[in-house]
């Protein structure tokens, strides 16, 4: 069996990685793969990482968690602190237990600077100052946008919306991290799906959170923590603070939570098109083949 390696560096080891847009069939290839090559998952996504967002992450239930092991999910309470850099911290950790385990670890999800930061083992820029933090977190979301143009910072690439990324975009004055070479022993798959055939799958998973109780689970965070907790900034949770209000139906919050993942889908495929290491596939039943290719390959 090609798992019978784990005498080589973790740093070294085999890594399988599956990219793509929300929605696209990734969690689901994931697992079946896991399944397929006695893999388990790490997730990279910056929304699952937290504790308590559950409906609207569309996180792992408890049959995909009985079918493959999970990592890296409910790591963080709802409203601290979370970055890329602590993401690859932990990601290199849980890589070199599973690989000592014997098992092949599979990196799986949609937040590109996560994927890559450990694909290309990131130097992440320092902490910014906490104290005039506090002051950038008093403005709006259009004053940070306004801030972040007048130095000339290009947003290309960032969620505008996310008040969290601006000001990082405003500590590091725009900066990026230093990247290395592209991690050895590694296959990243990304899969693609049409622009319509998304469509209707982010409808059709909007519609199961709606059915699942996706309104109490925002209602029950938004009375516990308020509406400035970091896990309420996310897409499916952010558009509903006008309809407790009383300033939208249940109609106008359903479309424009389908109108935001869509354009988050936008900036990932964006993101992971630059990336020429990645292998697109349309139909994920090719995975398993390309996967049986890779390991074959690899150094016994």
């Amino acid at each position: 069996m090609p798992y019978a390696i784990c005498h080589l560096p973790s740093s070294r080891a085999p890594l399988v990685v599956l990219v793509g847009e929300t929605a696209s069939g990734k969690s689901a290839l994931a697992i079946h793969l896991a399944e397929q090559f006695n893999g388990e998952i790490i997730c990279a996504d910056s929304w699952t990482v937290r504790r308590e967002v559950n409906i609207g992450t569309a996180k792992p239930n408890a049959d995909d968690l009985k079918r493959a092991p999970h990592h890296l999910i409910d790591i963080v309470d709802p409203c601290a602190d979370f970055t890329a850099a602590v993401f690859k911290q932990m990601a290199q950790k849980t890589i070199a237990s599973i690989i000592a385990r014997g098992k092949l670890p599979i990196m799986v999800g949609g937040t590109g600077l996560y994927i890559d930061g450990v694909l290309y083992d990131f130097g992440f820029l320092p902490e910014g100052d906490r104290s005039k933090r506090q002051g950038l977190n008093n403005l709006s979301v259009e004053d940070l946008q306004e801030l972040v143009k007048s130095k000339n910072i290009d947003l290309g690439g960032v969620d505008v919306r996310n008040k969290r990324r601006l000001i990082r975009l405003l500590e590091t004055e725009g900066k990026t991290p230093t990247k290395d070479q592209m991690r050895p022993n590694t296959l990243t798959l990304g899969i693609t799906v049409s622009r319509e055939e998304l469509r209707q799958r982010v409808t059709a998973r909007v519609d199961s959170m709606l059915a699942l109780g996706l309104e109490q689970e925002v209602r029950g965070l938004a009375e516990t923590y308020g509406w400035d907790c970091e896990a309420l900034k996310g897409i499916g949770y952010r558009e509903w603070r006008e309809y407790f209000a009383g300033s939208q139906d249940m109609e106008q919050t359903r479309e424009r939570i389908i109108s935001s993942t869509m354009n988050l889908a936008k900036r990932q495929r964006a993101w992971f098109k630059r990336n020429n290491s990645i292998q697109w596939i349309g139909d994920p039943g090719k995975a398993v083949e390309i996967v049986t290719t890779f390991l074959n390959k690899l150094p016994k």
